[in-house]
């Protein structure tokens, strides 16, 4: 081969590596700039039901090492104190009465009080049209049937439980139903529902390792919320080191490192596929803990289903190593509702749709974020039997100052939080005319609230 056509052919040759070498790494920036989204979601997990808070009798290592090596959120409230409304409020960023679920919703149509508003705006659905593949494993309770099943309302893939509860986490029954499914098709797996999950997780994770395509992953359990029946082995495990617990609480911290261990097998999935880096892992719990389960909610009075703080107040916390340091705590008061414009935010994804919530990125970059928010907080709870009789128990806090009705048939309360954070002075008698300040946002609130239908349509004939 001639000189001149040997120089030609090598500078050819070249030119040809060198734009494979430039396109590999622009598509290699391209991948690395995708952020995934990972919200873990436990059900009825107290206030220091976590060790990062010093609980002296739990082992919670996978939970903390996502606090520790991001932000610890201290002053963190649930939209309500029972699940399925404040599900509907992380999933729309609204007041869950504004999308039409005040109350549980629950199969015995007689006794539930939601039906999620099918024009309501979910994140899932928001991440969808944005390009990402979109994740529900584990519980979701925001409907059993057409429209507001998982697939119809932003998720790709749905592995997991459509009711609010399992009876027993072997058999998967809920009063004699299987609720587990795969996308819309009835399954019966063998195993112990939080293994399920996280196996199902860590299949997910793995899978996604294949595709240039961010991700939405929401894992959505059901423990630690009764029954409390963790795996034998676990609970020895617990009894051998904690030998003083009673055996309440001994159930309780084994059903909750078991799940822990899980959290951690998802944490390692992200690190072995790459993703871990640029991925947010959200961890938070739907309502303060189940007392009579053995939950322990730190300092505060009462616990789940209750308006007193010990029924509100949940462990929560951020990671997001690409973006935030480590070892950050933030004494803001949030709001479940806050984290869909918050995810939003840090999605570079722009929302135009209604919004109750308010994003917490400045915080999350350490940018200065007042505690206290500038207009007040609602917390609703809407119930049956009873106990509540189709009513509403509430609560308004604004500033310091917080005005609860745990009760539909007793009397309003008030409470300075900053003097009193564990509610034992009600100072409604001292302070009416703050009393009566508050009520009147409150009964704004609800009246906005009342203008949303919360039961399904009757069936045209």
């Amino acid at each position: 081969m001639p000189d001149k056509i040997i120089t030609q052919f090598n500078s050819t040759k070249l030119i040809y590596f060198w734009l494979i070498a430039f396109f590999s790494v622009q598509m290699s920036s391209a991948q690395d700039l995708q952020t995934n989204l990972v919200i873990i979601l436990t059900d009825d997990q107290g206030y220091h039901d976590v060790s990062y808070y010093g609980t002296n009798d739990l082992q919670t290592p996978n939970i903390d090492r996502i606090i520790s090596s991001g932000i610890r959120l201290d002053n963190f409230y649930s939209n309500s104190p029972v699940c399925s409304p404040t599900r509907a409020a992380l999933m729309t960023g609204r007041y869950q009465d504004y999308v039409g679920v005040p109350g549980l919703i629950r199969t015995n149509q007689n006794n539930s009080w939601g039906y999620l508003d099918p024009e309501s705006t979910l994140l899932s659905e928001v991440l969808q049209d944005h390009g990402y593949h979109t994740a529900l494993v584990g519980k979701w309770n925001l409907g059993l049937s057409s429209p507001n099943t998982p697939n119809e309302r932003g998720f790709h893939y749905f592995h997991g439980w459509l009711d609010d509860m399992v009876e027993n986490y072997w058999d998967h029954t809920r009063e004699g139903i299987n609720y587990m499914r795969l996308n819309d098709k009835e399954i019966d797996p063998e195993g112990h529902v939080t293994d399920l999950l996280t196996e199902w997780s860590v299949d997910y994770i793995k899978e996604r390792a294949n595709y240039d395509q961010p991700f939405f992953l929401y894992l959505s359990h059901l423990a630690p919320h009764f029954p409390v029946q963790p795996p034998k082995e676990w609970l020895e495990r617990v009894k051998n080191r904690e030998p003083n617990l009673s055996e309440n609480r001994s159930k309780l911290i084994a059903f909750i490192e078991h799940m822990d261990n899980g959290i951690g097998q998802v944490i390692d999935a992200l690190k072995e596929t790459g993703a871990y880096t640029n991925t947010i892992i959200l961890f938070t719990s739907d309502n303060g803990g189940h007392l009579p389960s053995g939950s322990n909610v730190g300092p505060f009075r009462d616990g789940k289903q209750s308006m007193y703080e010990g029924g509100l107040r949940v462990p929560a916390g951020l990671s997001w190593p690409s973006k935030i340091e480590a070892g950050m705590v933030s004494d803001r008061i949030l709001v479940t509702m806050d984290i869909f414009p918050t995810v939003l935010e840090a999605l570079g994804i722009s929302y135009g749709g209604p919004l109750n919530g308010i994003s917490f990125m400045p915080t999350l970059l350490g940018k200065e974020q007042e505690k206290y928010r500038d207009e007040p907080l609602f917390f609703t709870r809407r119930e049956g039997g009873i106990r509540y009789g189709g009513l509403t128990i509430q609560a308004v806090r604004l500033g310091d100052w917080k005005l609860l009705q745990n009760s539909p048939f007793e009397a309003r309360e008030l409470y300075n939080l900053s003097e009193d954070p564990k509610e034992q002075n009600n100072v409604i008698d001292e302070y009416q005319h703050i009393a009566e300040e508050l009520n009147t946002l409150m009964m704004k609130h609800l009246q906005t609230g009342g203008s949303v239908p919360w039961q399904r349509p009757a069936d045209k004939n």
